[in-house]
């Protein structure tokens, strides 16, 4: 199959479709350790370049809370009825706030947002007034149009009146979880919804003038065949969000409990799940859409095909995103942030948090401070990543290397590469090629150095 710029070579992907890190970092999480406290955080925050050039802020909150589990999620959650549990989190939550805040300029404005999951609506509208305004307090939020302020919603349990409070809040994205619309799979996976309930959900919010509507699609599941798919696509199609994210699912269930509740038996083998990708593939760029990279496709006119048009497409803790290399604040249990060259993740269980919540101190658990090579290594797997060609004079004249010295290890391991057809490789860049670009993620790994354990592959997705 082939669309404008990309090759779908199913032969291909079978041979490279292992497992491999998805680049939301680099270092990537695993890497990650225990000791990072509030001198390195506060070092990190006043010698950052963002500080130093009173750059704006991106921001993370994590609310993990949801009324019910989806099976399939390896998300941190909180799966609760009781109204309480809420509520005393996000006490601790506008504790964190202020607590963080005290180590930024107000004059960084947050110039990015996202609420994350779990499920953000499940909060009570109050909490989410009361959230906004304690980050407008302490950060200061922007009303202007280049504010990208997002927010992750359950359409079981959303309805226009919460969609207004949102809007009026200042959320101006938001990101829909749909996974797939055939009721068989959504028994499967325990997230039943039907194609009305996320119809109006979708068409409310675009009534209220939210400027981008994501769809977060999952393909591999349970009972899923391209049939089915088929038809989940054609509803997605049909409504036209701006964005549609569609992930691989990883089976994983010594890693996520939920998973346990998955019989094995009724999951796509691996050529069911390439030909579920090239339908998907196939269906949206058929339709209109473009490919950004990864699992994200966009409209011509949303803002990430204009990011991946100009040079200024960033990977993130929250996939791709138009704002590049800004510090992240992170707030709220297991959130995950990077200030400077220092990436730092709160803890990861309520209790734990709260503890430190309540003693006053920042609840910061794991992290890593990169060192120059991982400050080297992550431009280039930005590049490849974002840009899907990596520029050896630009990576030389930014950090004062010679590029075939630096990586000659690496530039060796890529030439198989280009025999497969993934990339082209010339005496100044190296290009990801039609074919290679659904295995951006391959080419990445051969920059990285820490994936001499296969131990720790095994405890990655698979790349398709």
């Amino acid at each position: 199959m082939q669309t404008a710029n990309v090759v779908f070579d199913a032969e291909l992907m079978r041979r490279y479709g292992g497992e491999g890190p998805r680049y939301t970092s680099y270092p990537t999480a695993l890497q990650f350790r225990e000791g990072v406290d509030a001198v390195a955080y506060e070092s990190a925050a006043i010698t950052s370049v963002g500080a130093l050039q009173n750059q704006p802020l991106s921001v993370y909150v994590h609310i993990p809370f949801c009324f019910s589990p989806c099976f399939y999620c390896g998300c941190n959650k909180v799966v609760t009825r009781r109204l309480d549990v809420p509520l005393a989190y996000v006490r601790r939550l506008l504790k964190e706030i202020a607590m963080r805040a005290a180590y930024f300029k107000r004059s960084r404005v947050v110039e990015q947002l996202h609420f994350g999951g779990g499920t953000p609506s499940f909060l009570p509208k109050r909490s989410l007034v009361e959230l906004m305004s304690g980050l407008d307090s302490h950060f200061g939020l922007i009303e202007d149009a280049s504010r990208d302020y997002s927010i992750e919603v359950d359409p079981r349990g959303t309805d226009r009146d919460a969609l207004r409070l949102m809007r009026g809040l200042g959320f101006n994205r938001l990101s829909l979880g749909v996974q797939d619309f055939e009721v068989g799979v959504q028994r499967a996976i325990n997230r039943v919804q039907s194609v009305d309930t996320v119809k109006r959900v979708y068409e409310a919010a675009r009534d209220l003038g939210f400027r981008s509507i994501n769809f977060d699609l999952i393909y591999g599941l349970p009972r899923q065949t391209a049939a089915t798919f088929a038809e989940t696509l054609e509803h997605v199609v049909a409504m036209r969000p701006d964005r549609v994210a569609v992930y691989g699912y990883a089976h994983m269930p010594d890693v996520f409990k939920g998973q346990k509740q998955i019989r094995s038996n009724e999951l796509p083998d691996g050529a069911q799940r390439l030909a579920l990708l090239q339908l998907t593939v196939d269906t949206l760029c058929s339709a209109g859409y473009e490919y950004i990279g990864m699992d994200h496709f966009a409209l011509p006119s949303d803002g990430l095909v204009l990011a991946k048009r100009n040079g200024t497409l960033h990977r993130s803790f929250q996939g791709y995103t138009t704002h590049a290399n800004r510090d992240l604040v992170n707030l709220g249990v297991s959130a995950i942030g990077i200030v400077g060259n220092l990436y730092v993740q709160n803890f990861k269980t309520l209790p734990d948090y709260g503890v430190a919540i309540d003693e006053g101190t920042l609840p910061s658990h794991r992290g890593v401070r990169m060192s120059e090579d991982d400050v080297i290594r992550r431009e280039v797997i930005q590049q490849i990543m974002c840009r899907g060609v990596l520029d050896f004079s630009a990576i030389e004249r930014r950090f004062e290397i010679k590029f075939a010295d630096y990586f000659e290890r690496e530039l060796g391991k890529a030439q198989s590469l280009a025999a497969d057809g993934l990339i082209e490789l010339a005496a100044d860049r190296l290009t990801l090629t039609p074919r290679g670009r659904f295995l951006t993620r391959n080419v990445a790994m051969v920059f990285d150095v820490y994936l001499a354990s296969d131990g720790q592959r095994k405890r990655m997705s698979r790349a398709i």
